[in-house]
């Protein structure tokens, strides 16, 4: 293409090449660049970097906003871990108050029960110690009524005297309270 260029202006009569423009052109050109570089310079360009400042503090006050809120965050993790730490010891500390309390009170109660049980079971003997004597004696009465009305029934007279009565009963119970004893 280059050499149609040249062909076509050698034709023409031009000497000059064709790609370098004339000298009042590229004079005109660069004072019209000036201008208009000049007048972004003086107008468009602080603007610009005004933007990009406004986003610059923007970005780097979130970015310190973020790293505060991190901080902070970490902060109150801190605390509630630190409280969270506490609540389980105080939970752990009410829990072995509490098993030990419980235990005292177990401990209470067997030795009340036990003393409750000794009680009932003094009292038990008590009252069959003397349930045993009343019967006994009953029995003696019994006995000995039966005895005096049975020997005298055999001797023929009455053993009404009372005095006479008690000896002779005592005297035979007694012999038979020995004799089993000696069966034992």
């Amino acid at each position: 293409m280059t050499s149609a260029l040249v062909f076509l202006a050698a034709e023409e009569g031009h000497k000059e090449n064709p790609l370098v423009p004339p000298w009042p052109e590229v004079v005109i050109g660069l004072i019209a660049f000036v201008i208009v570089f000049g007048f972004l310079a003086k107008k468009l360009l602080p603007t610009i970097n005004k933007v990009l400042e406004e986003r610059r503090e923007a970005i780097e006050g979130g970015i310190e906003k973020a790293e505060a809120a991190q901080t902070e965050a970490q902060s109150v993790l801190e605390q509630y871990k630190a409280q969270l730490a506490e609540a389980r010891h105080e939970a752990a500390r009410l829990r072995q108050e509490a098993q030990e309390q419980g235990a005292t009170l177990i401990a209470e109660m067997r030795a009340e029960g036990q003393r409750q049980r000794e009680e009932i079971i003094a009292a038990g003997h008590a009252q069959i110690e003397a349930d045993r004597k009343a019967a006994s004696q009953a029995l003696r009465q019994d006995v000995g009524k039966l005895a005096t009305d049975l020997a005298g029934k055999l001797v023929g007279e009455s053993l009404e005297d009372h005095a006479r009565q008690s000896r002779v009963i005592d005297r035979f119970l007694d012999e038979l309270e020995e004799k089993a004893e000696a069966a034992r």
